[in-house]
C-alpha cells in the first residue's frame, strides 16, 4: 500500500512537468509528513551521511575535465585522428564519428558532452562531403551514448553511490562492452554506407596518420592517466577524476592553447552549475532511497518475486522493460538513483553479480538516451542538426535496433562485463 502511495505521488508531480529532482524531494517530504512517524532528526542524519561519500567527489571533477576538453580543441584533434585511420572505408566520416565518440567518451565521462563536442564539428563536415543529414544524425546521436559506458562514466559513479559497488571494478567492467558497442554501431554505419554507396575519403598516408596522432596524443594520454592510474593502484577513481581535471586544464590552456585564462572562469562556472544540479538530484534520491528502505519496499518486492518463482532470466527481462520504459520520461542520473535501490536487493537475492547488474543498467540508460520522448541525446543532436525530434527518431532507428540487440547480449552473457575486472583482481 505504502509503495503505491509513494509512486502515485511521484508520478502526479512528474506529470505536472516538475523537474525530477524537485519531484523526488516533494514526494519524500509529503510521504514523511502525512503517512509516517519517522523523526525528522533521522531524516536529516540520513541526508548528510548519504551524500558524505568519497566517490561523489569524482562527479564534479569528471564534469570539469569534460568541459575543459570540450572547449579545448581535443575533440577536433580526435576527429582528425579518427578520420585518418578509417576515413577511406565505406561511410568513412561516419565511422570516424563512431571512433571519435568512443575516444572522447574515454576522456569525458558524459554522453551529451560527447554528442556536442563531436557532433558540432563532424555534422557540417559530413553534410559538406555529401552524406544525408539523417545518416550523420543517426551516427552522432547513438555513438554519443558511449560517453556513459566507456569509462570514466559519471552514471557509473552514481550507481556506485546508490549500491556501494566498487567504482574501479565498474570502470573496468565497462571497457569490453564499450568497445563491443562501438564495433556494433560502426558495423551498422559501414553496412548502410556500403548499401547506399555513401562517399569514401582518400586513404591517409602513414605520415598524415602519424601527424594526426601526434596532435591528438595529449588528449589520448588522459585515458592512460585515468585507467592506468586506477588499475595500477596509484590512485582511487575519485583521485583519478581530480587528476583528469588538472590534466585537462593543463592540456587545454598550456599545450593546445585553445583556452585562455579568461575562458577558464567560464568553464569553472559552467561545471559548477552542472555539478550542483547533479548533486541536488543525488541528495533527493538519497532521501527517496531512505523512505523506500524504511518501508521495506525493496525487501518486500524481492520476497514477492522469489515467492512467485521468478528466476534470474525473467527478472532481468523485467528490469530491462522497466528501465527502457523509464527512459521514456527520465534522464539517466535520475533513473539510476531511483531504481537501483529498489532493484539491487532483488538482484543480489537472485545471485546476480553487482558489477554485471551495474553495466546492464548503464546500457539501458544508453538506449534510453536515444529514443523519444525524453531521449537526452535526441534533444542535443536536434540542436546541432536543426532536425525535429520525429525526424531524428526515424534517423536513429537502424542504430537503435542494434543497441537493443547488444543489450540482450549484455543482459544474458555476464562474462562480457565481469571478465576484465575479475582477471585484474578487482572483484
Amino acid at each position: 500500500m505504502n509503495a503505491s502511495i509513494i509512486f502515485i505521488i511521484l508520478l502526479v508531480l512528474m506529470l505536472t512537468g516538475m523537474p525530477i529532482s524537485i519531484s523526488l524531494g516533494l514526494t519524500v517530504l509529503s510521504f514523511l509528513f502525512m503517512f509516517t512517524q519517522v523523526p525528522l532528526e533521522s531524516v536529516a542524519l540520513k541526508l548528510f551521511t548519504g551524500i558524505e561519500k568519497f566517490e561523489i567527489m569524482a562527479i564534479p571533477f569528471f564534469i570539469l575535465a569534460g568541459n575543459f576538453l570540450t572547449h579545448g580543441g581535443v575533440a577536433r584533434r580526435m576527429i582528425k585522428f579518427a578520420t585518418s585511420m578509417v576515413g577511406h572505408w565505406y561511410g568513412g566520416l561516419g565511422l570516424a564519428g563512431v571512433l571519435a565518440c568512443a575516444l572522447f567518451a574515454a576522456v569525458s565521462g558524459s554522453s551529451p558532452a560527447t554528442v556536442v563536442a563531436i557532433g558540432s564539428i563532424l555534422m557540417p563536415a559530413m553534410v559538406k562531403a555529401g552524406f544525408p543529414n539523417k545518416f550523420g544524425a543517426g551516427v552522432i546521436t547513438t555513438s554519443g551514448a558511449l560517453g556513459i559506458l566507456i569509462p570514466p562514466s559519471i552514471v557509473m559513479v552514481m550507481y556506485s553511490v546508490a549500491t556501494n559497488t566498487s567504482v574501479g571494478a565498474l570502470f573496468m567492467a565497462g571497457v569490453i562492452p564499450g568497445i563491443g558497442l562501438a564495433m556494433v554501431l560502426g558495423g551498422v554505419t559501414w553496412y548502410r554506407a556500403k548499401k547506399f554507396d555513401y562517399p569514401r575519403m582518400k586513404r591517409a598516408t602513414f605520415a598524415e596518420r602519424w601527424k594526426a596522432f601526434r596532435e591528438s596524443v595529449w588528449g589520448l594520454l588522459l585515458i592512460v592517466v585515468v585507467m592506468g592510474g586506477i588499475y595500477s593502484g596509484m590512485f582511487t577513481p575519485t583521485e583519478a577524476a581530480a587528476m583528469s581535471a588538472v590534466y585537462a586544464f593543463f592540456v587545454a590552456v598550456f599545450v593546445y592553447k585553445d583556452l585562455s585564462m579568461k575562458d577558464v572562469a567560464r568553464v569553472l562556472l559552467n561545471s559548477a552549475n552542472m555539478s550542483a544540479m547533479l548533486l541536488y538530484i543525488i541528495t533527493n534520491a538519497v532521501l527517496f532511497s531512505f523512505i523506500m528502505t524504511n518501508e521495506n519496499i525493496p525487501q518486500t518486492l524481492a520476497d514477492w518475486m522469489l515467492g512467485h518463482g521468478l528466476g534470474m532470466i525473467a527478472f532481468l527481462l523485467a528490469v530491462n522493460i522497466i528501465l527502457l520504459l523509464a527512459g521514456n520520461f527520465m534522464e539517466p542520473s535520475s533513473i539510476v538513483l531511483i531504481f537501483a535501490p529498489i532493484l539491487f536487493p532483488v538482484a543480489m537475492k537472485l545471485g546476480i553479480d553487482p558489477v554485471h547488474f551495474g553495466i546492464l543498467m548503464v546500457v539501458n540508460m544508453e538506449v534510453g538516451m536515444c529514443h523519444p520522448p525524453v531521449g537526452l541525446n535526441l534533444y542535443v543532436a536536434s540542436g546541432i542538426t536543426k532536425m525535429g525530434i520525429t525526424e531524428l527518431t526515424v534517423a536513429v532507428w537502424p542504430w537503435l535496433l542494434s543497441m537493443l540487440a547488444f543489450l540482450v547480449a549484455v543482459t544474458y552473457v555476464p562474462t562480457l562485463s565481469t571478465w576484465l575486472p575479475r582477471t585484474l583482481g578487482m572483484m
